[in-house]
């Protein structure tokens, strides 16, 4: 499994893209993806609301169990991806591009965000 280079990851297993004019884009990885098992419910935060980096925002639930959605940074939603909440497979089947989250207007960024490789290293236990 190869994680993108570009993106920095959390240690709840969430990825976020560089901020473009302040907005980075959240998803999950593709270890969690594949964890969780086949994504069937998609619960994620309103548009205009706060979250809080490591603070639940919403979830995700599989044929396997739900799973609580983390917030990689402090921010507000500026954005939600429809598609996932109309099929949240894509979440399984492209979790980098298509199966996106949702896009947050950045305020604060914690510091122990992990790069590519430090997240593989992370994942592989």
């Amino acid at each position: 499994m190869s994680n993108p280079q570009q993106l920095r990851y959390s240690k709840e297993h969430e990825w976020l893209s560089d901020a473009e004019d302040g907005v980075a884009t959240v998803g999950i990885t593709e270890f969690a993806a594949n964890a969780l098992g086949d994504v069937v419910y998609a619960q994620l935060p309103d548009v205009g609301s706060t979250v809080t980096a490591g603070e639940t925002c919403g979830e995700l639930e599989s044929t396997k169990s739900v799973s609580d959605l983390y917030a990689p940074v402090t921010g507000e939603v500026t954005e939600i991806n429809e598609d996932v909440v109309s099929d949240p497979s894509l979440v399984n089947s492209a979790p980098f591009e298509g199966g996106w989250l949702f896009k947050v207007r950045v305020a604060e960024e914690p510091e122990d965000l992990l790069t590519a490789d430090e997240y593989a290293a992370f994942s592989a236990g």
